[in-house]
């Protein structure tokens, strides 16, 4: 990786848990802000949560944005256990394309973190209204 390359920035990154510093290459090309303006980030309510029956690391959730209720698969299982999922909020992505996922179809994607303590969700701070809107 070369550092004149703006197709491949560097970052550095200082997790909070450890306070040590990490450098972390973005991979990735950079995003314009138009095609980032393009993902619907919504708070949503986790109504039902269980287990993919074909698949060993996803679960099934159903979620509210809004007032509408839809599934997304998320790969989050082995890292939290359905039934304390239930009734929390989580931060989707709201248009992304429906795909079927192992024959269960997915009408969004949870937002995660993960490092080598495991994975985090990510969620509003404070209860929010069921589909607001993510800055």
């Amino acid at each position: 990786m070369s550092d004149s390359n703006p197709a491949s920035p560097a970052s550095t990154d200082t997790p909070a848990a450890t306070g040590s510093p990490a450098v972390v290459p973005t991979a990735s090309p950079f995003v314009k802000y138009e095609d980032f303006a393009k993902l619907d980030l919504r708070v949503a309510r986790v109504l039902e949560a269980r287990e993919h029956p074909n698949a060993n690391k996803l679960l099934l959730l159903k979620i509210r944005v809004g007032t509408v209720e839809k599934q997304i698969v998320a790969g989050i299982r082995g890292h939290y256990d359905p039934a304390t999922l239930v009734g929390t909020q989580i931060v989707v992505v709201n248009n992304l394309e429906p795909a079927m996922i192992r024959g269960e179809e997915s009408n969004g994607m949870l937002l995660a973190g993960s490092d080598e303590s495991g994975v985090v969700l990510v969620r509003p701070e404070r209860e929010l209204a069921e589909g607001s809107r993510v800055k």
